[in-house]
């Protein structure tokens, strides 16, 4: 199966569950149209993809990890529509359409978000309920995604980037920022995915390192894209990390030597592939993908 075949029947079955997640609303429910105007704008499913690869790249089915893996897009939904808000990163666009809050007014943007947020706890328990055979598993995925998304990760290096704007940083600190906003979602969901599916100690460790690798490659392509792309590829504004003077990688090492750490972090992660087989292809599909988006320019 092709790479393309692979996203594409990976994709269909997450939405179809997110579907069932946030149903279609009614035209008197604004809160649902809200929360299904960003889910299903057209991202392109990489974190919830990256949990089922990592499954079934130690020999996992899909389906005990489909809930988890969407959960996780819940997560990185309600995130992006409050990135988006004025008192956040103030962005007017996503992916190509008007932000949440621009449609929607900033009160029920925040509430979306809150409701996607909870929800995915919600399908997370109630997965690990149905599951006798992994019920432990199940339970540390609930606990890891939870850390992951909140204070000891993905919401304490958001705070730490607002934090960071204006000031004079250094590499290590732009790095801690970035391992926790972005990195920290990303390795729970390769973590979820590898624990599921029953990886072993040792796969389970190099899965972590590779998903730590992307975590942080996947941060840097966003920082060139910023730097470099445009609205048409991007989905959003330009420039905006330098107008803000937000701590990014091409603030603190300029775009050459930004360059070269992606493709530095990108060997790092397809090294800790090494030792598994063609069923790891699509997690090395991935992590190049993520990359090289931004390669080049």
């Amino acid at each position: 199966m092709s790479f393309e075949s692979y996203l594409a029947q990976r994709q269909q079955r997450i939405e179809r569950f997110l579907d069932r997640c946030v149903p279609p609303a009614r035209p008197s429910d604004r809160l649902a149209q809200a929360m299904r105007y960003s889910l299903f704008s057209g991202g392109k499913r990489i974190r919830p993809i990256l949990a089922i690869a990592a499954g079934e790249a130690v020999g996992g089915a899909v389906a005990p990890i489909l809930p988890f893996a969407c959960a996780v897009e819940l997560i990185h939904t309600y995130s992006l529509i409050h990135d988006d808000l004025p008192a956040m990163d103030d962005d007017a666009l996503r992916r190509g359409k008007p932000a949440n809050h621009i449609v929607f007014g900033d009160a029920l943007a925040i509430l979306a978000g809150d409701a996607l947020l909870t929800e995915a706890f919600v399908v997370m328990a109630q997965a690990a309920a149905r599951s006798a055979a992994r019920r432990d598993a199940a339970l540390q995925v609930l606990t890891e995604v939870g850390q992951a998304a909140g204070a000891r990760g993905m919401v304490a290096g958001q705070a730490a980037d607002i934090a960071a704007e204006k000031t004079a940083i250094d590499l290590p600190a732009v790095e801690l920022i970035h391992v926790r906003k972005t990195g920290a979602l990303i390795r729970a969901a390769v973590r979820a995915g590898a624990l599921l599916g029953g990886a072993r100690a040792n796969q389970l460790r190099r899965l972590t390192r590779y998903a730590e690798f992307l975590g942080l490659a996947f941060q840097i392509a966003d920082d060139i894209l910023d730097a470099e792309g445009s609205p048409e590829e991007t989905g959003k504004a330009t420039g905006r990390d330098r107008v803000r003077q937000k701590a990014t990688f091409p603030a603190v090492l300029g775009l050459p030597d930004t360059k070269r750490r992606a493709q530095e972090l990108l060997a790092n992660a397809l090294r800790e592939l090494q030792r598994f087989d063609e069923r790891a292809e699509p997690l090395r599909q991935v992590a190049r993908f993520v990359v090289e988006r931004a390669a080049g320019r």
